[in-house]
């Protein structure tokens, strides 16, 4: 059983929620990934440096200094502060872009209604480098950045990777897909931190749509889940980060 876990920037850009995510993916046997985001420290880095940052539907637009920003941040500062806590914890953690050992590589994202700029959708996921690392008892710690093939460094979306990177494994092993955030699962009511939806499958993920239940950024989350599912990933999982390996949260399943 592999563990593709992949944990939002709120959890690791806080120190104390960084610290109870890190006990918990330890406690977890058996090979795993951890894919991470750190969008708001690449924000704050960016204004300190007089680089405004624009989003557009909770997706970044990359220009050519943001595009520095992030790869700063999220391949250096957040990705070897968790490599770093693993190590602690005993975890034999190796942090990666998708450029390091050409593990993911990416197109840039065509100019529709919108130029998101240096912005990566996933093309291919090098299943057999990762393997390799995993069969190592390396954990693979994967930053949300991938590369195109021609020297350029691409802003990719974390629940994306993470979801490209099960859908890649699952050939080679029995695959769970875990997206960690700051809630216990996908909730009923977003004002009851309790109302936890213990079970989505496809029919009751369309009601729960229809019904104005699930919506806004839990959508592409729960679109990501199900395209790995249909791609052979075992379960996907949603729970909070300090959750991890207690059998809580969202399962959602074919």
């Amino acid at each position: 059983m592999l563990n593709v876990i992949k944990v939002g920037g709120g959890i690791v850009e806080d120190a104390e929620a960084l610290s109870h995510l890190v006990n918990a993916f330890s406690s977890i046997d058996g090979p795993k990934v951890l894919v991470h985001g750190g969008g708001r420290t690449a924000t704050e880095v960016a204004a300190k440096l007089g680089i405004e940052s624009n989003m557009v539907g909770g997706r970044r637009i990359t220009d050519a200094q943001t595009l520095k920003v992030v790869t700063m941040v999220y391949g250096g500062l957040i990705n070897k502060n968790i490599v770093a806590k693993l190590q602690a914890k005993g975890n034999n953690a190796l942090g990666l872009t998708g450029a390091d050992l050409n593990c993911i590589l990416s197109d840039r994202r065509p100019v529709k209604d919108i130029d998101y700029g240096f912005a990566g959708d996933v093309k291919k996921v090098n299943a057999g480098i990762l393997s390799d690392l995993i069969g190592k008892g390396i954990v693979p710690v994967m930053a949300p950045l991938t590369h195109d093939g021609k020297g350029n460094m691409l802003n990719t979306n974390a629940d994306t990777i993470a979801s490209e990177v099960a859908k890649a494994l699952a050939d080679r092993f029995e695959v769970i897909l875990t997206f960690c955030f700051e809630k216990k699962g996908v909730l009923s009511n977003p004002e009851d931190e309790n109302s936890v939806i213990k079970e989505i499958v496809p029919s009751t993920y369309r009601d729960l749509k229809s019904e104005g239940v699930i919506s806004g950024g839990m959508i592409p989350k729960l679109d990501n889940a199900f395209r790995a599912l249909e791609a052979g990933v075992s379960k996907v999982v949603i729970t909070e980060a300090g959750e991890l390996g207690k059998g809580t949260g969202t399962v959602v399943h074919l």
